[in-house]
């Protein structure tokens, strides 16, 4: 089995259990085991080869042997007794955004509604009326949880995207008869998430290569077999790749085409035509007559923007939002990069709910080549995530100087991701944040509370002299939650005036702020922080993923936190 299977299997015990009733420490140690597993870096086999299950964060006696378990028959006798006693439908029905075990459990034990099928035809005949706590408004609130899950469907994170196209491309290559292959579509506008994977490829052995294609160990299904192009899915089915052969020489226009997005290119077919041209997926043609003529321009990208007088227009940028424009008036932004990004702020460590300690972050950290790195653990309200006390966030406090005194090239900051309370007040007093380098405040609770009170929150904690930025600021979770409603006008007037930065949280399940926001953030003159919201130091990678979505937004150096050198950086802490 392998590591997200394992994963997956924790997962659904945690669930089960919570259905059941059961101890929320019992609950949680599955749940922490499965996020352990799936970002584990290495296969779960090796580790249980080499004796060294015990030494993963999470991984107790108990939960060692319910893996070795799955690793050595592929099943697990107490998660197939669990599934006897919960059929899977109801299970499936907790990944409705706002309904708890207790409404689910009550569904099913007075209604028996076991599918989210069955739950969604109640909902619309009304049937959950006069139950215990299910009024109107309760009805309506799991249909739009019921569309909510239905839409995270239909689209995987761009992460997964990337890794089965990665996976595809290898195995191609590897074939000897690719000349050239590039990823396409919204993949390679690296979008948040997508419907599927689109893939170009030149050879002058198509029917070879998609017989490689189709026939690879990562295909589930094949849709379409064809001699320039053929669908299949992959992983598990889960994931739908489209592989095309095209002529090397229109690559370049093919590349385009197939990239998008849709409204891009009849706004640069439009231009085309405005000058006397016609554009297609075959390349850039003089006039409309183009069945006898060669193309002015096809086998690269560069070749064809140049000949319509254009710099070139990154694949992020592709979304018909002024790009065409700026770029025929050399006014693109200079897009920021991965290798700008000089350190990471939003870290969580063992202290509260991570699973590496200080000294493995920082040397991960130090590897990467940052030049500061802060560490941010929860505040003390957030129990679930075991936030820190007073006393402990000055012992962590202390350890994080002794760490920064010893290390030589990289700075070490201690910070804490702080809640912002009810009323707005901070989980910690100003004399508590006061002592620490650097403070982010967040909302975790609440989300029910009006528009007005959920943007005083935030207003009234970009006030605070010791907060330096707001994390993940409309609190969505993909699939899971929707962000909640704010003033955006008024936080951004706060954030500006007050000089406090606004997240774009690099994680794939909540990529917030989204790059629409965070272009408006920029035009309303307000710094961007990424961060990767971390809770072991591989997920410190997922900066990459922040840089992607602050491309899109047409985000340059000078608009990113990140990007401040050592000194600029003590100064904007200063606030």
């Amino acid at each position: 089995m392998q590591n997200k299977d394992i994963g997956h299997v924790f997962r659904e015990i945690a669930k089960i259990l919570e259905l059941k009733g059961e101890n929320l420490f019992r609950i949680r140690a599955y749940e922490r085991a499965a996020q352990t597993i799936e970002d584990l870096p290495e296969s779960l086999a090796k580790v249980y080869d080499e004796e060294r299950l015990r030494s993963l964060p999470g991984i107790g006696k108990d939960l060692a042997k319910k893996i070795e378990e799955l690793i050595t028959t592929g099943s697990l006798n107490y998660y197939q007794e669990l599934k006897k006693q919960i059929p899977s439908g109801v299970v499936d029905m907790l990944g409705i955004s706002g309904l708890g075990p207790k409404t689910v459990k009550l569904l099913y034990d007075n209604l028996g509604i076991d599918s989210i099928e069955k739950l969604e035809k109640a909902c619309r005949q009304g049937s959950p009326l006069g139950l215990e706590g299910i009024k109107e408004k309760t009805q309506s609130n799991i249909l739009r949880g019921i569309e909510l899950y239905k839409r995270a469907r239909e689209r995987i994170y761009l992460y997964l995207g990337l890794g089965i196209a990665e996976k595809f491309i290898k195995q191609l290559k590897d074939t000897g008869l690719i000349e050239k292959i590039e990823i396409a579509g919204s993949l390679r506008r690296k979008k948040e998430d997508i419907k599927d994977v689109d893939i170009l490829a030149v050879s002058k052995e198509p029917s070879k290569v998609m017989e490689t294609f189709t026939g690879s160990p990562l295909v589930a299904q094949v849709l379409v077999k064809g001699q320039t192009k053929s669908s299949v899915l992959a992983d598990e089915g889960s994931i739908q790749v489209d592989l095309r052969i095209v002529e090397r020489a229109n690559f370049g226009s093919a590349l385009m085409y197939f990239t998008g997005s849709k409204d891009f290119n009849i706004g640069l077919r439009q231009l085309a035509i405005n000058k006397s041209y016609h554009l297609n997926e075959y390349g850039l043609f003089s006039d409309k007559d183009i069945s006898k003529k060669k193309p002015l321009a096809s086998k690269s990208e560069k070749e064809i923007f140049s000949f319509l007088g254009m710099d070139y227009i990154p694949p992020e940028l592709r979304e018909a939002r002024g790009e065409i424009e700026a770029s025929l008036a050399n006014n693109l932004p200079e897009l920021v990069e991965l290798r700008d990004i000089r350190g990471d702020f939003h870290i969580h460590s063992n202290y509260s709910d991570g699973s590496s300690s200080l000294e493995e972050i920082v040397l991960y950290a130090k590897n990467k080549g940052y030049e500061y790195v802060g560490i941010s653990d929860h505040s003390q309200s957030l129990k679930v995530a075991r936030g820190l006390s007073v006393s402990l966030l000055h012992e962590k406090v202390e350890a994080v100087r002794k760490i920064d005194n010893r290390q030589k090239n990289i700075r070490i900051l201690c910070g804490s991701e702080v809640d912002i309370l009810a009323q707005g007040k901070l989980d910690y007093p100003d004399s508590v944040l006061e002592e620490l380098d650097f403070v982010i405040a967040a909302i975790h609770s609440g989300f029910k509370q009006s528009r007005r009170e959920l943007t005083q929150r935030i207003v009234k904690a970009c006030q605070n002299p010791y907060v330096n930025a707001i994390a993940h600021p409309t609190g969505g979770l993909r699939g899971l939650r929707e962000p909640y409603e704010i003033d955006f006008d008024e936080v951004f007037k706060a954030a500006r005036d007050y000089n406090t930065a606004l997240e774009i949280n690099c994680h794939p399940q909540r990529m917030d702020l989204s790059d629409i926001r965070s272009m408006a953030a920029k035009r309303s003159g307000v710094k961007l922080i990424l961060g990767t919201d971390a809770h072991n130091i591989e997920q410190l990678d997922l900066m990459a993923f922040g840089v992607n979505a602050a491309r899109r937004a047409w985000l340059e150096r000078q608009d990113v936190i990140n990007c401040l050198s050592l000194d600029e950086l003590s100064k904007w802490l200063g606030k």
